[in-house]
């Protein structure tokens, strides 16, 4: 039988995993993909909008990101914006569109974003560790049978061993994808 308590840690290890994944999908591993660049943030209409909002992001083939704006008139503010968010690209303006060139990565570099990525792998599981804590806190305040009490701690321990190894097989994933020249 499900607990209230147990779902709820269940969604919260789970929003931390997605949070971790997504972290991890932004890393730059010599192969184009929309999430490089989507967060990007653009002046447009005299505000701040991401990229993602006022533009389709394409990925024509694993070396280019093509990026589609909306309104033809941005095609400058979104070469501006990826220039300024120092993402180690060199974008072009082509007509209507914006293509985004990948440069080559050098071994330095991999290593660098593996070190990133190791990173983002430790504060999800930081996260999901406090959001074990927190329930096993609740539990205990909670005065339920002891049994009940004991089931329930034992239920959060298994679920945060699942995110935390989700976590580094995603990690590992990503480390690997990373190398592979």
């Amino acid at each position: 039988m499900s607990h209230p308590l147990l779902n709820d840690a269940h969604a919260k290890m789970k929003k931390a995993l997605d949070h971790t994944t997504h972290e991890f999908g932004s890393i730059h591993t010599g192969k184009a993909t929309p999430a490089m660049v989507e967060g990007v943030m653009v002046e447009a209409y005299g505000s701040q909008m991401r990229l993602k909002e006022c533009a389709a992001i394409t990925t024509p083939d694993s070396r280019m990101i093509q990026i589609q704006p909306w309104d033809a008139s941005l095609t400058k503010a979104i070469e501006k914006a990826i220039q300024v968010a120092n993402l180690g690209f060199n974008p072009m303006v082509d007509g209507k569109v914006v293509r985004v060139p990948l440069p080559d990565m050098s071994r330095e570099r991999r290593v660098e974003f593996v070190k990133t990525a190791s990173r983002i792998a430790e504060d999800g599981r930081v996260h999901v560790r406090n959001i074990r804590r927190e329930f096993m806190e609740t539990v205990k305040r909670s005065k339920f049978p002891e049994d009940e009490t004991k089931r329930l701690e034992k239920d959060i321990q298994a679920a945060t061993d699942k995110a935390i190894k989700d976590i580094g097989d995603h990690f590992t994933a990503k480390e690997k994808e990373l190398l592979a020249v």
